[in-house]
């Protein structure tokens, strides 16, 4: 069943001025240093990155029902990307919390990303989906010991 779905549309010219106006205040701000090292390991396409993860961010904060309120962390919800590319979201702290209240007794949440961008827009989407514990998890899935560092 869903829990939840969630979009976002980000201007990658906008983050762009973000990272030269405040540099590392925004960095450290809202992208873990897994989603940084992805970021500035991409000399072309770093502001493209970037907001592709600011969007995911968004959408999944949208999904969890709550927006950027209720004390979630940018940090709280981290892309990052399995061997073959496919981005997955990790949520710890308060965004794990909120999951977990989401999620019926007897069932697994997963959390599906998708992330495009086509200069100057960046887009995520974000579905969040609950699966009877007795389903095995699809391939690629995070179990709760490979999910990002808070």
């Amino acid at each position: 069943m869903i829990l939840g779905i969630g979009s976002d549309l980000c201007n990658i010219e906008r983050i762009e001025a973000t990272l030269t106006r405040h540099g590392d205040r925004f960095r450290n701000r809202v992208f873990t240093p897994e989603e940084q090292s992805r970021a500035e390991g991409r000399p072309r396409t770093v502001a493209a990155t970037y907001a592709k993860r600011w969007a995911a961010k968004e959408a999944c904060s949208k999904a969890l029902g709550t927006g950027l309120r209720m004390g979630i962390a940018w940090k709280d919800m981290a892309v990052s990307n399995l061997w073959t590319g496919q981005p997955v979201m990790a949520l710890t702290g308060w965004a794990a919390e909120r999951l977990a209240q989401m999620t019926p007794q007897g069932h697994r949440a997963v959390v599906h990303v998708t992330l495009t961008d086509d200069h100057p827009w960046a887009q995520a989407f974000v579905v969040i989906e609950a699966l009877p514990e007795t389903t095995p998890p699809p391939p690629g899935e995070l179990t709760p010991d490979q999910a990002a560092p808070a």
